[in-house]
């Protein structure tokens, strides 16, 4: 069919869809069940990677072309080149779903068993390898479409978001198979399976998997709404940090958080008596206040650092995931020309430990994490169940006016879920939000405005089975999914050749 890919790509921007902020969560599975059935169709196994990639190249230039947002408008990178620089990030990315294609082909599309299996279990894998390649890049990864609203959100924290893809993808393969089955009995035994695990995921959101511990504690995010183009220039840092000394003298909270990076100064630079006023502040509320301050380390190394101040002693939490060409270059030989080209500050900063701990702050333990840390689980998780809370700090204001900030605060509503936990996210121009343990947003700030969003939190006990066992289950499950779909394709191989 000439115009399969052109229908794979159509179906792969419509996908986005079932993310926030349009958040149409079925959506997705049957974006999938229709790729599949055109992968069904294709000829050759090189016909069904292009169709993969087609999907995966509409998805993504849909999903997250919000990143020539931060090369061009932010970054200064003339547009010749940040056009072609954000549709090879976007090329790259779907090669995943192309991978995907051509060994579902291989293993035999059209059987039942490499429906049924092996395309769920593909599929998982490849959202896995990207989230975790050459650093990782996890955005808008299948399962997150389905936080916090549907049925398999109650999966989440048993398997993870990975687990929450491998099910919308095995809703998708299920209809599939009923589809070519093309019999009555077919759709009712297919509809039975849906309806269960949907049914079942629902039933699993009712149960409470970590307990609240001790009293609550009051809580306010503080949103700053500094400009991007104005953030760093040298004539508004007065400005910032009077906008942020009025924003924290208006809260008597227990716990104050200011966004990523919320001095634009590096914290040896920082007058102290401007940092030991809002430690008073807080202090007289017996409370503390953490905020985003970049400092130097030993050497010539600085870091991305949230740090608290006030009746705790001071402590620090310095960033460790790193946005390469954001936060630092990779292979800087061979792509040390990309910070020449754009105006990105501090783009060169140095990693924090991988093993943090916990900060005890405001009578709580709070696993800090910073902008793009939120998006990998099995790193928030190295500091649980001792941490009570989550806080993400970021300054997503690098994407402008574009879906980008809803996505994060999507991501960070399944970091709730997978940890029982609720998560506190102080931004620059938003999404600023209490989320709770189950995944909901308790409140949040309007974007692009100064605001504080203040609440009453509890800190969380206990460990759910995605904080204990992390992504190894799902992983090891749809290998052995695969292994056993590629074991049947080659019995089948030597069955004709005999």
């Amino acid at each position: 069919m000439k115009r399969a890919p052109l229908i794979a790509a159509l179906l792969g921007a419509t996908t986005v869809l079932g993310f926030a902020p349009f958040q149409l969560f079925p959506l997705p599975v049957f974006t999938l069940a229709a790729l599949a059935l055109l992968w069904q169709r294709a000829a050759r196994r090189g016909a069904a990677a292009l169709l993969g990639f087609c999907f995966g190249l509409g998805e993504f230039l849909a999903g997250v072309s919000w990143v020539y947002v931060s090369l061009h408008d932010f970054g200064a990178m003339p547009a010749l080149l940040a056009v072609p620089l954000t549709l090879l990030f976007c090329t790259y990315l779907a090669l995943y779903p192309a991978l995907v294609g051509l060994i579902y082909h291989m293993l035999g599309a059209r059987t039942a068993f490499a429906t049924l299996a092996a395309l769920p279990a593909l599929w998982t894998l490849a959202e896995w390898l990207r989230g975790t390649l050459f650093t990782g890049f996890p955005w808008i990864e299948l399962g997150y479409a389905q936080v916090p609203a549907s049925g398999l959100a109650g999966f989440v924290p048993l398997l993870g978001v990975h687990g929450a893809t491998l099910l919308t993808a095995a809703s998708a393969a299920v209809i599939v198979y009923a589809v070519n089955k093309h019999a009555r009995q077919s759709y009712w035994i297919g509809g039975t399976v849906l309806l269960t695990v949907w049914l079942g995921g629902w039933l699993l959101k009712q149960i409470e998997w970590t307990q609240p511990a001790g009293k609550p504690i009051t809580v306010s995010l503080i949103q700053g709404n500094v400009p991007q183009e104005m953030k760093w220039r040298a004539d508004e840092v007065t400005a910032t940090f009077d906008g942020y000394r009025q924003l924290v003298a208006a809260t008597d909270a227990d716990l104050v958080v200011l966004p990523e990076t919320a001095l634009p100064l590096f914290l040896q630079q920082i007058p102290t008596d401007y940092l030991e006023d809002l430690a008073a502040h807080v202090r007289a509320h017996h409370g503390d206040i953490l905020i985003g301050i970049p400092e130097h380390g030993e050497g010539n190394d600085y870091y991305n650092s949230m740090l608290s101040f006030g009746t705790a002693p001071t402590q620090t939490y310095r960033k460790s995931h790193l946005v390469p060409f954001g936060e630092f270059v990779p292979l800087r030989p061979l792509f040390g020309w990309f910070f020449e080209v754009t105006q990105i500050p501090l783009g060169d900063f140095a990693r924090g430990t991988s093993a943090p701990q916990p900060l005890a702050v405001a009578g709580q333990q709070v696993a800090v994490n910073i902008c793009y840390e939120d998006a990998f689980g099995a790193e928030i998780i190295r500091q649980l169940p001792r941490a009570t809370l989550l806080v993400n700090a970021s300054n997503v204001a690098w994407f402008g006016h574009s879906i980008a900030p809803r996505q994060h605060l999507q991501i960070s509503q399944a970091r709730a879920l997978e940890t029982g936990r609720f998560m506190l996210r102080a931004t620059n121009t938003g999404m600023t939000a209490i989320v709770d343990p189950h995944g909901q947003v308790r409140q949040a700030a309007p974007e692009f405005t100064s605001a504080i969003v203040t609440g009453e939190v509890h800190g969380y006990t206990g460990a759910t089975p995605y904080v204990r066992y992390g992504d190894a289950p799902v992983i090891v499950f749809a290998s052995a999914l695969i292994l056993a779909a590629i074991w049947l394709a080659l019995r089948k191989t030597a069955k004709i050749r005999d």
